[in-house]
């Protein structure tokens, strides 16, 4: 290995992967959802639309239930 490589001369590629990754829905949402989410994104710098993907990823890989009594 080298200790350092030219990067200059690499040409950058698109990952052919990113459209099996994300798929583009519409929802409704409760404004106070929105709300709640537009606010935290604005302490945090992320974009509300991610911070809810990362929620709802947070639930899936936990396995989250709603309780409905």
């Amino acid at each position: 290995m080298r200790d350092e490589y030219d990067l200059k001369n690499l040409k950058p590629r698109r990952n052919p992967y990113v459209k099996k990754l994300k798929k583009q829905v519409t929802i409704n949402l409760n404004i106070e959802t929105i709300e709640y989410f537009k606010d935290l994104s604005g302490e945090l710098g992320i974009p509300y639309q991610t911070l809810i993907n990362m929620y709802l990823n947070d639930c899936v890989k936990q396995k989250k239930r709603l309780k409905f009594d």
